[in-house]
């Protein structure tokens, strides 16, 4: 004890104490340090945020309009309102001061309420008859020379709750915009009559896609020469639909775009029953030709089977084959629900049914470097066929005949990312290298784009453009095996209002390809942005033993149904005499069925809540578990630990005296 006489004295205490003020000083000076432990880095930067705050060309300000007070009752949205600060809170410390962060609490009646509406904010009840609060997000322009309802600006209405893994992309989604307000320039290239053109079955004018009338009111379109042999730089988004017969010349444009950062939206398709006849120097091409892009998808890492149709009988649409038919399933017209779409990404995570017809498919390809990430997907119980049954389909029950699903899950959309080579390693191809070759569209044989010998293969072309052998960054590809998908027929009915069309969506077509060019549209950092995660973390076994509760339940549902209508068919059929005449009185064997089936239904309710109140005894005995373990394993590890520690220093202090 002599060792430890004078800490524990007067003096000893005042030095001990004047130290530890000095230490707490000290560290106050000393740089923040924070260590993110979460499993899919919650509280970190994505490197896309990173740069885009990075490269902020102007100083912003975010404005949380956040009602403080009206949730003080409110724990979940109190505890979600504080991780949107401190989320915020983390984006300004890394903007080098170009961003600021401002937290309003919209009261009522008040002039930052007014501030909230002006910004198209409004509140949100959480209750029926309830107070609303708010709870948006404002990017705005710190410019002190202009009132602020003069400023450049971009609102978020709601940050939901629902949404919050979201959260980084749609805010950097705000402050891309703010300070980057040019209107993206969508340059589309096809074949297709998208924008109208004559019918030749009803010999009048068609109207153009609907799609077309939608994207045009959020961006600027360039329709693109089906022979064009380059892409105009003002393209910020490269749209093809269903590509087939492209020259060498166009194939080489689309490649040197994409290396270049050019982003694409494509639409392939092994059947396109949208592929109206037309007539090119009195030549008439039928319908129902396959997509191809020779070379190019094999660059890219993916791969295409032009002339394989997806069969899914989980999918499949019940189409009317005429006036007052019976609905039949359809193998090649599809509905793929949210069980089909991603929802770790941000195009398809809020989209419910998007509807397909004679659909392809698309793979990474064995060895390739690229990222491909499903954002639609079949069913298990699907296959592929061949194109030639879908071409001409009179009677749709006919294709279950060569139906046997393969038990795989096949992919119909995805989005791909990474770097790639050219693949024209010989340069651009000659004009007449390009007019004289007979382009194979079949796609094992597309490789012919890159043994095209040019007649001077240099880095520069003749018209004074590089010739680019890899892409100069990361490439941003979404790749659909569908352009039906984009028809009317599809998604969308038309009516006319005052000479204005009004659309009556039936299912998320549009919104796709709205959320795919919001989602391009954006630069490269903004597109690199993902899911964080979710900040719930659901107990995986409680779910699943509910999921198979619930089976349970279904199927004893189920035969409680099909005993009912067994029942009422057999009273039918008691309740007529010999000559189907209707009988007046309840007979005793009427009776008897009623009273069966009142028993069975009896017993089949009590087997039901003999289920449910299983199913709840589990999860309390599970909860109860785990309350025990949390109770009683971290002090036994504790004790276990001090205890060997104190027989390690016990067997230290032994050797120590006996030396």
């Amino acid at each position: 004890m002599k060792g430890y006489g004078f800490l524990v004295s007067r003096m000893g205490l005042v030095i001990t104490a004047v130290a530890l003020l000095l230490c707490v000083g000290l560290i106050s000076f000393l740089p923040s340090v924070r260590i993110d432990l979460t499993e899919d880095k919650l509280y970190s930067l994505s490197d896309g945020t990173k740069g885009i705050i990075a490269s902020l060309p102007e100083p912003l300000e975010l404005l949380f309009f956040y009602s403080e007070s009206a949730t003080e009752d409110n724990p979940p949205i109190r505890s979600y309102g504080f991780r949107v600060q401190e989320f915020l809170k983390e984006i300004v410390i890394g903007s080098n001061g170009q961003l600021t962060f401002r937290v309003i609490d919209p009261e009522p009646f008040s002039e930052e309420e007014d501030l909230a509406k002006q910004f198209g904010i409004q509140p949100v009840p959480l209750s029926q008859g309830g107070e609303g609060i708010y709870f948006g997000l404002v990017a705005v322009q710190a410019r002190s020379d202009l009132e602020l309802d003069s400023r450049r600006s971009e609102t978020l209405a709601l940050v939901r709750p629902d949404q919050e893994e979201f959260l980084e992309y749609e805010t950097m989604k705000l402050v891309s915009r703010v300070s980057r307000p040019e209107l993206p320039t969508i340059g589309i290239l096809t074949d297709l009559t998208i924008d109208g053109g004559f019918d030749p079955a009803s010999g009048r004018p068609s109207e153009p896609w609907m799609i077309m009338d939608i994207i045009r009111q959020l961006y600027s379109v360039s329709r693109l020469d089906i022979a064009s042999t380059a892409i105009e730089e003002d393209i910020d988004i490269l749209m093809i639909i269903h590509p087939e017969g492209l020259s060498e010349q166009t194939l080489y444009a689309i490649d040197q775009f994409v290396l270049k950062g050019g982003k694409a939206l494509i639409f392939l398709d092994p059947n396109a029953d949208s592929m109206v006849a037309r007539s090119a120097q009195g030549i008439m091409v039928p319908a129902g030709l396959s997509s191809s892009l020779p070379g190019l998808l094999e660059s890219w890492g993916v791969q295409f089977d032009s002339q394989k149709v997806l069969a899914d009988s989980d999918l499949a649409l019940r189409v009317m084959l005429g006036q007052g038919s019976r609905p039949v399933a359809h193998l090649g017209m599809l509905g793929a629900k949210r069980s089909a779409l991603s929802q770790d990404d941000i195009i398809t995570s809020e989209l419910e049914t998007l509807n397909l017809s004679s659909a392809g498919v698309i793979s990474a390809s064995d060895g390739s470097s690229m990222k491909f990430e499903p954002l639609v997907q079949s069913s298990d119980q699907a296959m592929l066929m061949d194109v030639s049954y879908f071409e001409d389909v009179s009677n749709p029950s006919t294709l279950f005949d060569q139906f046997v699903p393969t038990g795989e899950v096949y992919t119909i959309a995805a989005r791909v990312s990474g770097r790639v080579e050219t693949a024209f390693k010989n340069g651009r191809p000659s004009q007449s290298t390009s007019d004289d070759l007979d382009i194979e569209t079949d796609e094992q044989d597309s490789s012919v784009s890159a043994s095209i010998n040019p007649p001077d293969p240099e880095e520069e072309t003749n018209d004074g453009a590089i010739h680019l052998e890899s892409s100069t960054s990361e490439i941003n590809l979404l790749i659909f095996a569908d352009s039906d998908f984009l028809s009317d027929r599809l998604w969308v009915q038309v009516s006319q209002f005052l000479g204005q069309r009004i659309p009556q969506p039936f299912a998320n077509n549009a919104d796709f390809i709205i959320n795919a060019l919001d989602n391009l549209a954006g630069d490269s950092n903004l597109v690199s942005i993902r899911s964080r995660g979710r900040y719930s973390r659901p107990f995986d076994r409680v779910l699943k033993m509910q999921r198979d509760a619930d089976d349970r339940l279904r199927v004893q549902e189920s035969e409680l149904l099909e005993g009912l209508a067994d029942t009422e068919e057999q009273i039918a059929q008691l309740s007529v005499g010999p000559n189907g005449e209707p009988l007046g009185e309840i007979t005793p064997e009427i009776q008897a069925e009623v009273d069966r089936f009142n028993t069975e239904m009896l017993e089949t309710r009590r087997n039901l809540r003999s289920v449910q109140f299983k199913l709840t005894e589990e999860i309390d005995k599970l909860g109860n578990n785990l309350k025990w373990a949390n109770a009683l394993g971290i002090p036994l590890i504790l004790s276990v630990g001090i205890f060997f520690s104190v027989a390690l220093r016990n067997r230290r202090r032994r050797e120590h005296v006996n030396i």
